[in-house]
This record gives C-alpha cells, structure tokens and sequence, in this order.
C-alpha cells in the first residue's frame, strides 16, 4: 500500500478558501454560486434537513425556490481533512444569531479538471435525545450499551423477570 499525505498544508489551504467562497455563496442567497460549488454531475448528492437532490439540476431547481438563510450564520469548529492532493472532507456545525449551534454540514471535496467541487454533501440537524430502548430477549431484559461492541454486551445489564 502507498502512503497518503494527510492534510498537506498547500491542499487544506486550496479547500478551505474554496469551502470560505462556498459559504459566503450560502449567505448571500446566490443559487447560481452556490450551485458552481458542486460536481456538474447526475451523481452528485445533498441530502438536506428536509430534502434531498440527486444531480446539480435538482439541486438548482431546490435552491432556486429556498427562502434566503436566515441573518448572523455561524460556523462552529470547521474541520478540513484532506486526502493526497485531490481529496478532502469538510466537516462544521453552524448555527444563527441568537441560537446555539445545531446544525451539522459534512461535504466531501474533489479537485476536479474545473477546480474544486463537492461531490457529496449531508446537513443535519440532532433530534432531541431519546431515553435508552429496553429490548426484551427470552423472556429477560436487555439494556443495550452502545459503547460497548454487540459481542461484548452478553450479559451486561441484563436481569430477569
């Protein structure tokens, strides 16, 4: 296997102001900017908090009827990792004036013959927490431990009726 340089300074430079322009696209309300960020492709795909497109044309038509964002976005703890020289991962939270940061934005990043384009992308937002699900098994209960791998929670919390 060859080695990859991660997070060669003059790569995680080239992305992160192409991820900075990309932003401010996104805060001006320019679908066409926005748009030019992304792979010219039927394969690219953004799936949004309430929405998904697959392919820049669906993709355009979504952005185009969006109402702008709201005012005083934030990015909270932006993380660009890249992969040789023609791959990265940028990963934020985000939020608004006025509201603790929320949202979460992953892309991924691929230098193409055009520059830079996010070829995938994924905004979310965190459901409230929900209490742990109690999952009854032979006629025992069995309170999951995510933390732990599935073959080492044999027996953990586990108790009889």
């Amino acid at each position: 296997m060859t080695s990859m340089e991660i997070d060669r300074p003059d790569v995680v430079a080239e992305v992160t102001a192409a991820f900075a322009a990309y932003e401010q696209a996104l805060v001006d309300g320019d679908p066409d900017r926005i748009c030019g960020f992304f792979w010219d492709s039927g394969r690219t795909v953004r799936f949004g908090i309430a929405d998904h497109q697959y392919g820049l044309d669906e993709q355009h038509k979504w952005r185009a009827a969006q109402p702008p964002l709201p005012p005083g976005r934030r990015l909270v703890d932006p993380l660009v990792t890249t992969f040789g020289p023609d791959v990265a991962v940028v990963t934020t939270r985000f939020g608004y004036a006025g509201t603790a940061a929320t949202g979460r934005q992953t892309q991924t990043w691929v230098r193409l013959p055009a520059g830079w384009r996010i070829v995938t992308a994924h905004v979310s937002t965190p459901l409230p927490p929900t209490p742990p699900v109690d999952h009854e098994v032979d006629g025992s209960l069995e309170i999951n431990d995510c933390r732990q791998p599935h073959d080492q929670r044999s027996g953990v919390g586990r108790a009889r009726r």
